[in-house]
């Protein structure tokens, strides 16, 4: 435990001198109470060695300080009570008593060090030879006894001090309450052994406490020294190999403190107000100071104290401080049971063990019976129980006594825990165990090198201490805890704690509970701790609160624990806790981003606006074709059918058909087999359309070209002909379309980027046919080419008189298509990176072949069908004329047209139309003749 310790000493010159100084004076003084003045001596046949704390550490320039009552004397007792029962029993050491020396170290390790050299003076040879009395006789010396193993010490720097100069000689050591972790160091502290854990078993403890709390940010005080610097040491060393435990601010307190060191230290803790846990490797009068700073500075109920060993479950460090303890979880090492357990399940200002009952064990059960009787009068081989007395009891015994004078004089019938209040300390049962450590060694010892001797033989006498130190770390017996008292190469017992929490029962009052215990692993009663101010969960004590779903942790710069929590945004997910991933292309994350999860595939649906009027405008288109190749077909010998190139006409309707049909094909759900007729019939449709018109206007603009010429008709303008180069002008569209299919397989495709929206919700995939913007262009490029190179006989043919065959109605449905095509192009590519895209385009492409076809059939067939329908009587044959006269006429009606101004209403355009009728011969008629050009 260590609890009130100075810096752990090396083996350095200065150390060594003083040693070599004190030596040197050993050898001349030849008296061993020079160095123990005062010191128990029991006799026996092998001695033992004990240091203990007899005495608190003194002011400056005197060394001994108030006697310890609990610590020092209750300790001392229990070796002589130990060596009693040993001496008493006939099985253990038989024939062997065992004897005692046993100094005062004044929790010093300093004087402990000069103290300590009384254990070997028996093994320091002396020259006397120049010695001589006054009367010239050599003088007599008393030879010291021969100390076999020191029991002892308390404090981890006078043990380490000690074992220094033990380990010179060889002399084995056994502690009761050292934890510092450095004297497992085998090499350095070959002789020390301990029956306590090191620090290091109950750093670990602590840092399956924090853990199991589920805290990960917590702050360490410790007191100056070997101790507390250790402990925390182990603690930080351990909770680092363990991760995910990070310390807030480790602290330090001095050894000459004042209040304002405490008050200091509150205010750096709260500097760090997450960091609610504090680890305490402190002195119970530290400890003391740090719960009266919390309260000074009103904080109790923030902090959540994890005390160590030097706390345990002592009252005296919480003294009437219990609102500030109240939730404060210690440890202790395994402890038998002293007395029963009060109806709360709380332990009354003592250390308690909620296990099997073992209270019988011959260590502290039999102690508290062997104490209580001690007094004056049969305990006078304690040189300081006189002291005690008066401490214990308030009263004044002698002269020389430091009592005030008004302090009241003993009587010596005073009785410990009738006349005084009795606690059995902490330690005892290690005493104990430490002693009848020694003994079973012994005793093993003793079998082994003296079988046929019942007492000490001389090869035992003459063993040493190596010998010694390999029968202790071999020994195993059962201890007064009820457990085994076994040694580590090391010389360390193993790790056996009980884990208590200060609690405040109504019933019973403040009192220590068991709430678990560790031995290699942690068992902790969670549900039975209790949490100060009533929480009824577990107090938190993070830097960082733990980061929601869907966003990942990012880590403060040498801060592990410490974090910000960065949304995993866009298509991120939270691949784990410190990482976001992107999601695949085709996947989005899903509502917690803890994973991804397939986008949703779409498509132009039937009902949507965008598809309702394309849809609308193709059906109205398709009903309108459908009556006029009916109308046309019903009517096909008539003189309007025939005039206008029979042929072609239903060549001209069909491909009006198919640019309305397309609508649907780009509609419908992309498949192998749809996407294969949208390749096709994508500009085969306006391709049929304008190779037919473009026929027509190149025979109209070949035949009025050629009459100016001669009177010889051009060739290749037979219904067989233009049929003819209608169709080969149709195959260069389809081989276009072969070769496309050859090279590029139709196939679908679901395009992500099309809708992949900065929300992700809001993302879909489209199901398309795998054609490009380009493709589609150069599908319809082939069918614009033929409407330009229309158009341009269109205007050729802009001069050719109206009752001539169809140029002008021609000419205006190519103008009107151009101005299609044309708004077609910057809405069709103006569009291609907006989420909309497939919408916008599929809608503008079909509506823009639909009026295409709407305007050629509107321009050029509706005036046909509506002569047809409602004037029959304009459906006549009108004469048949030699190709010389319709030229004739013709370039008549050409020149005639330049003087149109000068006659009313145009009458030079129709005046060779005329048709006089016999019955009137002066009224002039209008016709619409569609043979002049039968020839």
């Amino acid at each position: 435990m260590g609890t009130h310790s100075d810096h752990p000493p090396q083996i350095n010159p200065g150390f060594t001198l003083r040693l070599f100084a004190l030596l040197c004076f050993l050898e001349m003084s030849g008296s061993q109470e020079i160095y123990a003045p005062h010191s128990i001596r029991v006799e026996g046949d092998v001695t033992l060695g004990g240091l203990f704390p007899v005495h608190a550490r003194g002011v400056p320039g005197i060394p001994c300080g108030d006697i310890k009552k609990e610590n020092g004397i209750h300790r001392l007792e229990a070796m002589m009570y130990a060596l009693d029962q040993i001496n008493g029993d006939e099985e253990l050491l038989p024939n062997v008593t065992l004897g005692a020396r046993i100094l005062d170290t004044c929790s010093r390790d300093t004087y402990a060090l000069e103290q300590s050299l009384t254990f070997v003076q028996a093994l320091i040879q002396k020259d006397t030879s120049d010695v001589r009395c006054t009367n010239g006789e050599p003088p007599v010396f008393v030879k010291p006894e021969k100390v076999v193993g020191v029991v002892g010490a308390s404090a981890s720097s006078v043990s380490i001090m000690v074992a220094n100069i033990l380990r010179l000689f060889q002399i084995p050591q056994i502690s009761y309450a050292s934890t510092a972790p450095e004297l497992s160091d085998d090499r350095r502290y070959d002789f020390f052994s301990r029956v306590v854990p090191p620090d290091s078993f109950q750093a670990q403890a602590m840092v399956d406490i924090v853990k199991a709390m589920g805290w990960n940010y917590v702050s360490t005080v410790a007191s100056e020294g070997s101790y507390g610097e250790k402990g925390v040491d182990a603690f930080m060393q351990l909770s680092r190999e363990a991760g995910g435990i990070c310390i807030a601010q480790s602290l330090k307190i001095p050894h000459h403190h004042k209040p304002s060191d405490f008050d200091k230290i509150i205010r750096l803790l709260l500097d760090t107000r997450y960091a609610r846990a504090v680890i305490l490797f402190a002195s119970d009068e530290d400890i003391r100071g740090i719960l009266n700073a919390s309260k000074r500075a009103d904080q109790v109920g923030h902090f959540l104290w994890i005390g160590s060993d030097s706390w345990g479950a002592k009252n005296s460090p919480i003294i009437q401080l219990e609102d500030a303890a109240v939730g404060a979880v210690t440890i202790l090492p395994k402890r038998a049971t002293i007395s029963d357990v009060t109806p709360a399940g709380l332990l009354s200002s003592r250390c308690f063990l909620e296990t099997a009952p073992v209270s019988a064990s011959p260590g502290t059960a039999g102690f508290d019976a062997y104490f209580t009787s001690r007094t004056l009068e049969n305990n006078r081989r304690n040189v300081w129980f006189a002291e005690y007395w008066e401490e214990n009891f308030n009263c004044k015994l002698m002269s020389s006594s430091k009592k005030d004078e008004s302090s009241r004089k003993c009587t010596g019938q005073e009785r410990i825990s009738i006349d005084s209040k009795y606690e059995q300390e902490g330690k005892v049962q290690f005493v104990i165990d430490a002693v009848y450590a020694m003994a079973h060694a012994l005793h093993n010892m003793q079998r082994d090198l003296c079988p046929e001797n019942s007492g000490i033989c001389p090869d035992m006498d003459l063993a040493g201490g190596k010998k010694l130190l390999k029968y202790i770390r071999n020994v195993s017996f059962n201890g007064s805890a009820g457990t085994s008292v076994t040694f580590n190469r090391n010389g360390d017992a193993p790790g056996r704690y009980d884990l208590f929490q200060y609690q405040w029962n109504n019933v019973s009052g403040p009192g220590y509970r068991v709430i678990g215990q560790w031995t290699e692993t942690l068992q902790l009663n969670v549900e039975e701790m209790q949490w100060p101010g009533g929480e009824q969960d577990i107090p938190s004590s993070v830097c960082s609160l733990p980061c929601r779903t869907g966003e990942r942790k990012k880590v403060v710069k040498g801060m592990p624990c410490c974090w910000h929590c960065e949304p995993c945004d866009g298509y991120q997910y939270q691949h784990d806790e410190f990482t976001c991933k992107l999601c695949s292309y085709d996947m989005r994350p899903d509502a917690n981003r803890t994973a991804c999860q397939p986008i949703p595939i779409t498509k132009l649906e039937w009902h949507s606006p965008w598809a309702v009027i394309p849809v609308f405008l193709a059906m109205i288109g398709i009903i309108a074709t459908i009556f006029v190749m009916a109308t046309f077909v019903r009517y096909n010998d008539t003189p309007i059918v025939r005039a206008s190139g029979r042929e072609l006409s239903y060549v001209l309707l069909t491909g009006i058909f198919l640019c309305y049909i397309i609508t649907f094909l780009m509609i419908a759900k992309p498949d192998v087999g749809v996407c294969s007729f949208r390749r096709i019939f994508l500009g085969l449709g306006m391709c049929i359309s304008y190779a037919a018109l473009l026929t027509k206007t190149n025979r109209i603009y070949r035949i009025f070209e050629q009459g100016k010429k001669s009177v010889t008709a051009p060739r290749l303008i037979s219904p067989t002909s233009q049929l003819a180069i209608t169709s080969s002008l149709i195959s260069v569209q389809l081989l276009g379309v072969f070769v496309w299919f050859v090279v590029d397989p139709p196939n679908t495709l679901v395009d992500y980027d099309e809708q992949k929206t900065f929300n992700p919700d809001l993302a879909r995939g489209v199901l398309k046919c795998d054609i490009t913007d380009l493709q589609i262009i150069c599908s319809l490029g082939y069918s614009i080419l033929l409407m330009v190179t229309c158009t341009v006989y269109a205007i050729k043919t802009r001069g050719v008189p109206e009752n001539f065959n169809e140029a002008k109605p021609i000419g205006f449905t190519m103008y009107t298509t151009c101005i299609v095509w044309l708004a077609f192009i910057p809405i069709f590519f103006g569009t291609a990176q907006s989420a909309e895209k497939l919408y916008i385009q599929t809608t503008t492409l079909t509506i823009s072949m639909n009026l295409s076809a709407s305007v050629a059939l509107g321009m050029l067939y509706m005036p046909k069908v509506y002569v047809i329908i409602f004037h029959p009587e304009l459906n006549v044959q009108k004469r048949k004329r030699s190709f010389k006269a319709v030229v004739t006429a013709a370039t008549m009606s050409s020149r005639l047209s330049h003087k149109a101004s000068e006659r009313p209403n145009g009458e030079a355009k129709t005046e060779l139309c005329e048709n006089v009728d016999a019955n009137s011969p002066a009224e002039k008629k209008k016709f619409v003749s569609y043979n002049d050009l039968v020839i």
